[in-house]
């Protein structure tokens, strides 16, 4: 389903590599969706080399990925990156910079652009001797870039800074803020000629040298929409958003004082959606037709429409921090998303709970051929709350999302097919589309799945045609009608398509991974490191409660160890009970000592040692690859009689050594290696 688009999309980087491309902030008749690779304090799902990990999966499905702020902030402490220090060192708290241009590079190639989070509103310094100006003097291409004291807003910190400056025999800028002051750190005076320099050459860094697609701009309230329009005009960059937080008629002002040079977020629609789902009125949403940037003439092109972002999120226990998240039908909300014009942005929390369900959301957009242009109007013509329905109208066909309870409004049959369903949503594909649906999105599932086949067709009686091994369904193929289920209890690829009058058309494709799961246990080892201090694991698990495995910080003090090839290491095992689930580990040398960067997701053994030091923590490389010994696998473990257990560590066969069933290949059995 995503493949034609993203094979586009792909030609499309690399057409625009080789000529100049006029900014024009997002594209026109654009279907591309994007995915908010991180949430607040998403230091282990948001690791690089995390995110590089499922470039396979999440490029298949998302044409965008925006990451947070990538620069050094100069910290020995976990940091979102929104208190910036270095422009042109990007080592940061999710990974080092060499892992960072892999990532970008690997799902370039892939044909998904990753977006930088650009925070230039404002800027930290070195802090050196309590300085509050000192700004680190970066080489990029021969040419010195440093920011100065008269860098600085006249106004910053309400004249704070001012007030220190005079103190301290220095001088600060005479412009005040063109925008909306912040007093996290310093306002950069954006009408000064070197800041402009230095900005220039930091976004022509990100987009030339790391390889970044597009920005994503940080609160723009802050300083004059020219400056953006200016930027972008010098760094062409592909796509660009601004996150101006405000009502509608002030995003569509901001937009045009950049001279459209870029989108903006839709937070109107966002409050709209999240009305409509925390209280249950869904008509709610008509509001979405008067007050929002997709329901604006000429503007939904640059609407960049979302349903949560890390700003509003619950935080849990964050100090002074009110959330706004949406609390109920959140799988409704993102269907209401994914159905509607503008460029939608799925939060990574919401694609990592309702992972399929997005996906196949997703692949019915890109069936219809929705865009960021698309039209629509109501229709559930009802005054009823507990439902609403609208009807989008793609290049392909029209899609229509009921949201509520969606047993109240049912579309003429004839006209409209139903394709999916879920939690108070419903999506129908008008019949004329003439093609195939499955009902469930490509990806790995731990048990078979019944996959049900439509035949959107206009056209009575039109049958389907499928095969399960790759190959594309001819008239000879198997059969089903319309509504029928078949079962995947092993991995394929299931290609269906219509039948009609013995000609084969409208093909979709589905690649399924059909693997069981088996409770088994994940030993984590850490090559010894040589500290002269204890060696600790502080680790919780990613089961939505961040449960701590080890208890508090620093975690547990680690005694047991184990030599390997003659090299020793520490280890501690764990349990990995359902599918889904895995943990994460910090290796750290106590309470207000050196410890390294947060690790994980874990749920397999794995084997580290401690690399260098980086932004104030160490990192650690993986060598499990690089580490032998047939009797790794469970001789760090507390004995388990009767067990079976494959060469990776997998439990394979509880209270039984039978290896009856099982196919030819070496075990470990009862600490030992059998041979079938």
């Amino acid at each position: 389903m995503i493949r034609t688009f993203k094979s586009f999309f792909a030609a499309t980087i690399l057409a625009l590599s080789g000529q100049t491309m006029s900014a024009q902030g997002w594209q026109e008749n654009y279907g591309g969706v994007m995915l908010q690779g991180f949430s607040w304090d998403s230091f282990v799902d948001t690791q690089w080399t995390n995110l590089t990990s499922q470039a396979d999966e999440l490029s298949e499905y998302f044409n965008l990925i925006w990451i947070p702020q990538s620069g050094n902030c100069n910290s020995s402490y976990n940091q979102m990156g929104y208190t910036p220090v270095f422009y042109f060192d990007h080592n940061s708290s999710f990974g080092t910079e060499n892992q960072l241009r892999t990532m970008i590079k690997t799902f370039k190639e892939k044909g998904t652009g990753i977006i930088a989070d650009v925070v230039i509103n404002h800027r930290n310094n070195l802090g050196v001797n309590g300085s509050w100006v000192d700004y680190p003097a970066e080489t990029y291409n021969g040419t010195v870039y440093q920011m100065l004291p008269t860098d600085i807003c006249a106004n910053d910190d309400d004249g704070a800074t001012y007030n220190w400056a005079k103190k301290n025999g220095m001088s600060i800028s005479q412009n005040n803020d063109t925008g909306e002051g912040w007093n996290g750190c310093r306002d950069l005076d954006h009408k000064s000629a070197n800041v402009q320099k230095d900005i220039k050459a930091y976004l022509e860094f990100l987009l030339k040298d790391l390889g970044y697609t597009g920005f994503r701009y940080d609160m723009v309230k802050g300083f004059s929409a020219s400056f953006i329009g200016d930027y972008n005009t010098a760094a062409q960059p592909q796509f660009s958003v601004g996150e101006y937080w405000d009502s509608n008629d002030k995003i569509k002002a901001w937009i045009n004082g950049t001279q459209k040079q870029s989108g903006a977020f839709d937070f109107q629609f966002r409050y709209k959606v999240r009305d409509a789902a925390n209280t249950g009125n869904w008509r709610t949403l008509r509001n979405v037709t008067n007050a929002t940037l997709i329901g604006s003439d000429g503007y939904a092109r640059y609407a960049v429409t979302f349903v949560e972002n890390h700003d509003m999120q619950d935080r849990g226990t964050t100090s002074g921090y009110t959330p706004d998240p949406i609390r109920r039908d959140t799988l409704a909300a993102n269907a209401f998303l994914l159905a509607m014009p503008g460029t939608p942005c799925v939060f990574l929390p919401h694609w990592k709970v309702y992972k399929q369900d997005i996906k196949a959301m997703i692949d019915a957009r890109e069936l219809a051929g929705i865009t960021n242009q698309s039209t629509y109007e109501e229709a559930s013509n009802t005054s009823s709350t507990t439902v609403y329905a609208n009807t989008v109208h793609g290049t392909k066909g029209n899609l229509m999302v009921v949201v509520g309870r969606t047993a109240d409004y049912v579309p003429d049959g004839a006209q409209w097919v139903k394709i999916l369903s879920g939690q108070n949503f419903t999506y129908y594909l008008s019949a004329s589309t003439e093609t195939a649906w499955a009902d469930k999105a490509s990806g790995t599932y731990s048990n078979a799945i019944d996959v049900r086949l439509c035949a959107v067709s206009a056209i009575s009686g039109t049958r389907i045609v499928y095969t399960l091994d790759g190959s594309e369904p001819t008239a000879n193929s198997e059969k089903a009608v319309h509504g029928s289920t078949i079962v995947i209890d092993g991995t394929c690829t299931l290609k269906a398509a219509l039948l009609v009058n013995g000609k084969v058309s409208g093909t979709v494709t589905r690649h399924y991974t059909i693997q069981p799961f088996e409770v088994h246990t994940a030993t984590v080892w850490l090559k010894n490191p040589k500290w002269t201090t204890p060696v600790c694991f502080y680790s919780w698990a990613n089961d939505g409660k961040n449960t701590k495995l080890l208890g508090n910080w620093p975690g547990t003090e680690i005694v047991e160890k184990k030599t390997i090839d003659g090299t020793e290491y520490y280890y501690r095992t764990f349990d990995i009970p359902s599918p889904g689930y895995s943990f994460n580990i910090i290796f750290n040398q106590g309470s207000g000592k050196s410890q390294t960067v947060d690790i994980g997701p874990i749920d397999k053994d794995v084997y580290y040692e401690i690399a260098e030091m980086v932004n104030g923590k160490y990192t650690v490389n993986d060598i499990t690859p690089t580490v032998t010994g047939i009797d790794r696998p469970i001789v760090d473990q507390k004995p388990r009689p009767n067990h079976v257990y494959s060469l990776d560590g997998r439990l394979l066969r509880s209270g039984t050594t039978s290896l009856e069933g099982l196919p030819k290949g070496i075990y470990i059995v009862n600490s030992n290696k059998v041979i079938k």
